[in-house]
């Protein structure tokens, strides 16, 4: 905080459900009661991983960020979210280039041709309509822009299904589950 120059945070996500995060969250818990910490979050907790946190700790996580876009729409994880009041936020809304078909697909095209938007914008609206929170990453000014601007458009009933028949449950970055990515958290770690 000290080289933020603040005497607070909005929101601290504890990452990963690696390594001993139950110490990790009842730290940030010991933070958020101070007021230091606004909210407290996590970021690739599976529905078992979020529901046992939840019940052995005091705090529930405001918001899961997850890995979540046209191609893996975490929609089995949408009803443990909402059962316990936690905000899904995607990460890699736009597959960070990694699904290059993705954005080709016939559903989003006819939809880039019928609302005059974007393929990115289109894959946006269709989250946020959802209920989603979307942080697009972008450097670039106008693409900033161009992510903001999908709230001039709704998609039908028969739009949205269109776009969530395109579903493949392909996690692309990082799977919590992977017994590789556990041990290349190890090393990490090991390094710091």
């Amino acid at each position: 905080m000290k080289n933020l120059q603040t005497d607070y945070l909005d929101l601290v996500l504890l990452h990963w459900p690696f390594g001993n995060y139950y110490a990790a969250w009842r730290v940030l818990e010991e933070y958020y009661e101070k007021g230091v910490i606004k909210a407290i979050g996590v970021s690739n907790f599976w529905p078992d991983q979020l529901c046992d946190l939840i019940h052995y700790n005091k705090v529930v996580p405001v918001i899961n960020q997850l890995e979540t876009h046209l191609y893996g729409q975490q929609k089995a994880e949408q009803p443990w979210l909402t059962k316990y009041n936690v905000a899904h936020e995607a990460y890699a809304p736009l597959g960070q280039n990694r699904a290059n078909d993705m954005f080709a697909q016939p559903a989003v095209q006819a939809l880039v041709k019928k609302y005059n938007k974007t393929p990115a914008q289109v894959a946006l609206r269709y989250l946020t309509q959802r209920g989603i929170v979307v942080i697009p990453k972008s450097v670039h000014e106008n693409r900033i822009m161009e992510n903001i601007d999908i709230f001039d458009i709704h998609l039908t009933d028969e739009e949205m299904a269109s776009l969530e028949a395109l579903d493949r449950n392909l996690i692309m970055i990082g799977n919590s589950e992977s017994v590789d990515r556990v041990e290349s958290s190890f090393h990490w770690y090991d390094k710091k």
